[in-house]
C-alpha cells in the first residue's frame, strides 16, 4: 500500500485536489506497478504561518516569491 503525503498551502478547489490526486495515483501505479486501489494519498494543508524556508515565515513573503506557494 503505497502512501503519499502532499503538503501544500490551504486555498486550492477541490477539483484541482482531486486532479493532483488522480496525477500521483497515476504516477505511482506506473512507476510501481501497483494497482490503483491500493494507493493512498494524504493532502496536509499547512498555513503559510507554520511554514518556513530559508529562516523566514512563508507568511512574510510575497506569494510569488517562492515556488512553494505555487
Amino acid at each position: 500500500m503505497p502512501l503519499v503525503t502532499l503538503h501544500m498551502y490551504p486555498g486550492r478547489t477541490p477539483e484541482q485536489k482531486a486532479g493532483v490526486v488522480q496525477g500521483i495515483t497515476d504516477a505511482v501505479v506506473r512507476e510501481l506497478g501497483v494497482p490503483a486501489q491500493t494507493v493512498e494519498v494524504m493532502i496536509m494543508e499547512v498555513p503559510r504561518e507554520h511554514w518556513a524556508f530559508a529562516g523566514n515565515l512563508a507568511s512574510t513573503q510575497a506569494p510569488a516569491s517562492s515556488s512553494f506557494g505555487r
